[in-house]
């Protein structure tokens, strides 16, 4: 793997991604020592959604606890800031 420093790197920056992307890595300097490495992405395909695979996991009781509207003190917290908890103990 060929290797530069790191101001021709820079100078450079634009084409070695086109060659990290073909596959061609580079490794990066600074003052002779190995920094860092310009690889190309892992071609990794996202993972297809399937239908149905929370079939079961997501009960009505699930379902409702999500849906249900928040206590006005929680909501109050969210839109205004934090509970005052100077009272609790």
């Amino acid at each position: 793997m060929k290797q530069l420093n790191l101001a021709e790197a820079k100078a450079k920056l634009s084409h070695l991604v086109d060659q990290a992307a073909k596959g061609k890595g580079v490794i990066i300097a600074k003052s002779g020592i190995p920094m860092a490495k310009l690889v190309p992405l892992d071609e990794e395909k996202p993972k297809a959604f399937k239908f149905g695979t929370l079939r079961g996991v997501l009960t009505d009781e699930v379902v409702n606890a999500i849906e249900a509207p928040l206590p006005d003190d929680i909501l109050d917290a969210m839109l205004n800031g934090p509970i005052d908890t100077s009272d609790q103990k």
